[in-house]
């Protein structure tokens, strides 16, 4: 990110350690700043707002108001601010609501220093950022239950894509970058770009975070 601005990062959660341990990962990278705490979801809301934040990391369990009655105000308040949910295994319905609700991907609470850095960066980029150790386990487990209906579901959206968008939408589900997508399907990065931005429009998607979880409901 040499020349570019510094990705402006909120933290919020109603534990000062978690806070204080949070800001001394991501202020080790240099391309990275930390301009607001906020300890409850009415002040994630109001600090996002207020300092532009690119980034706002966004603990669930929250007083005063939690991490998901707090997402819809983000979106009026800070429409530009991409959401990471911060959460334990133990929060997986919650979870599912979260990113349905426009969150931009989601950590464990005990993620290594390095990949707390990159979902940081992959959310300023505008992308979403799937763990593959975490993200991939819960979308399964949360899927059981009610696979028959969301897939069926599913599957009616997809029918608005061509075989190619598909075939696009089935590496998101895998939690594929870009760059990745294009080297599987031998494609630029550039035109699988192009594709998921016409996949997001087609499915009424807001994020990539949304098209990879219809991909998985619709077992592509």
């Amino acid at each position: 990110m040499a020349g570019q601005q510094r990705v402006r990062v909120v933290i919020a959660d109603d534990e000062p350690l978690i806070r204080a341990g949070i800001r001394m990962i991501l202020t080790s990278d240099p391309d990275i700043e930390v301009v607001a705490e906020a300890a409850n979801g009415r002040e994630a809301v109001e600090q996002a707002r207020a300092h532009a934040a690119d980034v706002l990391l966004l603990d669930i369990q929250m007083p005063v108001l939690d991490g998901l009655s707090a997402l819809p105000e983000l979106r009026r308040a800070a429409p530009s601010t991409r959401v990471i949910v911060l959460t334990t295994f133990g929060e997986r319905e919650n979870v599912l609501r979260a990113l349905e609700h426009g969150g931009a991907g989601f950590l464990l609470k005990d993620t290594a220093p390095a990949e707390l850095i990159r979902a940081v960066r992959a959310a300023a980029a505008g992308e979403a950022y799937l763990s593959p150790a975490a993200t991939r386990h819960v979308v399964e487990q949360l899927a059981s239950g009610r696979e028959a209906a969301r897939a069926e579901e599913a599957r009616a959206r997809l029918t608005a894509l061509s075989e190619r968008e598909r075939q696009v939408l089935a590496l998101l589900g895998e939690g594929l970058s870009n760059a990745d997508a294009g080297r599987r399907l031998h494609m630029s990065e550039a035109t699988v770009k192009t594709y998921v931005s016409r996949i997001l429009a087609k499915l009424d998607c807001e994020n990539r975070v949304q098209a990879a979880l219809l991909a998985r409901d619709a077992r592509l």
